[in-house]
């Protein structure tokens, strides 16, 4: 490429930033972002803490459902303001206040309101630390490898929900469960903000044209109310909600369930660290796909994914089988956000973005939240999570049927 006239260089190319050193910065903040921190640690925290306490399973699943409830509220707002005052000083303040409220579980007493209102405030500010900012900012950046850019962008989520489960389980063995809370906080602090403060910025609004064809604008789309009136907001919505439901619900379950089959807690948490890198593999095989593909068929066949994982578990066939369906889970996870961010501009533009995609994942992370706890009522109840499987495997089904009566794409 000719080199450009500095006088119509773009401000950010000037300081380095490329749209792929974004797509990078952006997956090394998700490596520490809500999702690995929260939901992935919560199979192995859940063992030390009910044992200390005497507290149900659904007791700490309540927690998380207070979490993500806190996050879905934030969402829709958060996307606003990103719209409005772009990704980094929102993300950056988001990380810190975060952080610290992780750090403050480890000095909780044993009462399940404090803990359950003090994780509702994780989501609350942690919906600034999600995948809300990074995918809206690299959706910016690309037009023609979109897909792909969200695919490994995302894929930090997958190397978080890979690596932190292990860094958890080695903080409780050496420092019990309040000194793996504390310590996750400060690997929060010290992974996440240098990546956005160094690497994530949005496109500069002077002189976008200079940059590479593949940067895109935000001059078209709906508004979230335009976007609120059309059958595909809803369609996305249900579906999304029903797939968080069913996967993560399954996967925060994962390492109690398989230790409850006599497998060993370090094998279990290997189960799901295996799902942790499947949804690298997901995220980077689905967003290949969405760049070359019908996008609402390409989800289908990722939602089905999981549901062959959710039947390995439900057969019960041992440690060889337990870690397949953990990584189909880890793939059907991997995919979802990637397939949600690319319909979202494909069904409603870029001009607003971040309020629409603020809307969706308040459900998506509704979903995740009520996921955990519904999972956990049938063992509570019952002594297994048979019942729970079952219904997982019927909303998989239901959200892969609904996906491909999306219709034709909207915007480019």
């Amino acid at each position: 490429m000719k080199m450009q006239d500095p006088a119509i260089r773009p401000k950010n190319e000037d300081r380095g930033i490329t749209p792929w050193s974004v797509a990078f910065g952006s997956a090394v903040a998700m490596i520490v972002c809500n999702g690995p921190i929260t939901l992935f640690t919560f199979g192995v925290l859940v063992g030390s803490i009910t044992s200390q306490f005497g507290w149900r399973r659904a007791t700490l699943a309540s927690a998380v459902l207070a979490a993500h409830i806190g996050g879905a509220v934030m969402m829709p707002f958060r996307g606003a303001l990103l719209d409005r005052f772009g990704t980094r000083r929102l993300v950056l303040t988001s990380i810190c206040g975060f952080a610290l409220l992780f750090a403050c579980v480890a000095l909780l007493p044993a009462n399940p309101a404090a803990f359950i209102a003090v994780y509702a405030l994780i989501g609350v500010v942690g919906a600034g630390h999600s995948t809300l900012p990074y995918s809206r900012v690299v959706s910016t950046w690309f037009r023609e490898r979109r897909g792909l850019a969200l695919g490994i962008s995302l894929a930090g989520v997958g190397i978080g929900s890979a690596l932190i489960p292990q860094v958890a389980r080695v903080l409780i063995a050496h420092y019990g469960w309040r000194g793996a809370y504390s310590g996750l906080a400060v690997l929060v602090l010290i992974v996440a903000l240098p990546a956005v403060g160094l690497l994530v910025h949005d496109p500069s609004t002077k002189g976008t044209y200079g940059l590479p064809p593949r940067v895109t604008t935000t001059d078209s789309g709906l508004s979230l109310r335009q976007s609120l009136s059309t059958p595909q907001f809803w369609m996305l919505a249900i579906i999304l909600f029903l797939v968080a439901a069913a996967v993560n619900g399954t996967t925060a379950h994962l390492v109690p369930m398989l230790a409850d089959r006599g497998i060993s807690t370090a094998v279990a948490t290997t189960a799901l660290s295996a799902s942790g890198l499947a949804l690298i593999g997901g995220r980077v095989i689905s967003g290949f796909c969405l760049d070359r593909f019908y996008a609402p068929l390409v989800a289908a066949a990722f939602f089905l994914v999981p549901l062959v994982g959710l039947c390995l578990l439900w057969a019960n066939g041992g440690i060889g089988m337990s870690l397949i369906a953990a990584v189909l889970l880890g793939t059907g996870i991997g995919a979802e956000v990637d397939i949600m961010s690319f319909l979202l501009v494909k069904y409603f533009g870029l001009k607003h973005y971040g309020s629409i995609y603020g809307a969706l994942l308040a459900l998506f992370t509704l979903g995740s939240g009520l996921g955990p706890w519904l999972v956990s009522l049938p063992y509570d109840h019952l002594g297994s999570y048979t019942l729970a499987l079952l219904g997982c495997g019927l909303s998989l089904s239901l959200a892969s049927g609904l996906v491909v009566a999306l219709g034709p794409y909207k915007f480019d």
